[in-house]
C-alpha cells in the first residue's frame, strides 16, 4: 500500500501541473473573455519595437510558443499569433521576456543557451554510447565495458536535468520580472491582471513537472544500472 500511494504521489505531481496548465490556458483563450485592440503576435511586434529589438522576427510555428536565440524569433502558434484573448496576449509577453533577456545578456539566460546547445551534443554521444555498450561486452567479454552504459545514461539524462533546473529561474524572470510588469505598464485592466499572474504561474508550473520528471527517469536508471 505505501509503495502504492508513493507512486500514486509521483504521477499526480507530474502530470497533474500538465492538465492543470492545459486547463488554465484554455480557460483563458476564449475570445469572448477579452476583446484586446491587437493580437498577440501584434503585441510581441510592439513590445520588441518598444525596446528597439526591431531585429527579432514575430513569426506562427507548429512546434509550441517559444522564443528562438539562435534564429533571434519570437515563434507563437497560430491561436496566440492571431488571438485577442488572456493566453494569447499574456503568452506573447512572456516569449518577449525572453528576447529581453537576450538582449541584456543576462547570465542565466547566457548560460541556459549553452547548456541547452551542450546538452543536444551529450544527448547524441550518451545515446550512441547506451547502444554500443551491449555490443562492446559482447565483443571484449570485459564487465567493465557495462560502464559503457552508466557513462550513456550520465550525459543523456544528467545533461537534461542540468538544462530543466536552469531553464526554471530563467521561465521565472521571463514571465514575473519582465511579462507581467510590461502587462501591468498600461496593457492590462485592473481586473484582467490576476488571469494574467495565473497564466504565468501555470506556465511556470510545466518546468517545475518537467524537472521532477528528469529526477524520476534518472533514478529509475540508476536503480537498473545498480542491479
Amino acid at each position: 500500500m505505501f509503495y502504492f500511494l508513493v507512486i500514486v504521489a509521483v504521477v499526480v505531481l507530474i502530470y497533474g501541473p500538465q492538465f492543470w496548465v492545459r486547463w488554465v490556458l484554455t480557460r483563458h483563450n476564449r475570445q469572448p473573455e477579452a476583446n484586446f485592440p491587437g493580437t498577440g503576435g501584434e503585441l510581441a511586434r510592439h513590445l520588441l519595437n518598444r525596446y528597439d529589438l526591431q531585429e527579432i522576427a514575430v513569426e506562427i510555428t507548429d512546434a509550441g510558443d517559444h522564443y528562438d536565440p539562435q534564429a533571434r524569433a519570437v515563434r507563437l502558434t497560430r491561436d496566440k499569433y492571431e488571438g485577442r484573448t488572456m493566453t494569447a496576449i499574456t503568452v506573447a509577453a512572456h516569449e518577449c521576456g525572453h528576447a529581453l533577456q537576450h538582449a541584456a545578456a543576462e547570465p542565466l539566460f547566457m548560460l541556459r543557451s549553452r547548456l541547452a546547445i551542450g546538452s543536444v551534443i551529450a544527448q547524441g554521444v550518451g545515446s550512441f554510447l547506451l547502444f554500443a555498450a551491449p555490443l562492446s561486452v559482447l565483443v571484449t567479454k570485459a564487465p567493465a565495458a557495462g560502464l559503457i552504459s552508466v557513462l550513456g545514461a550520465f550525459l543523456v539524462m544528467g545533461s537534461a536535468i542540468v538544462v530543466h533546473f536552469v531553464t526554471l529561474p530563467v521561465e521565472l524572470d521571463a514571465s514575473f520580472n519582465k511579462a507581467m510588469p510590461l502587462l501591468e505598464s498600461g496593457y492590462l485592466e485592473d481586473e484582467q491582471k490576476p488571469a494574467a499572474r495565473s497564466i504565468l504561474r501555470a506556465a511556470a508550473w510545466t518546468y517545475v513537472a518537467a524537472s521532477l520528471a528528469s529526477l524520476l527517469n534518472f533514478w529509475r536508471w540508476l536503480a537498473v544500472l545498480r542491479r
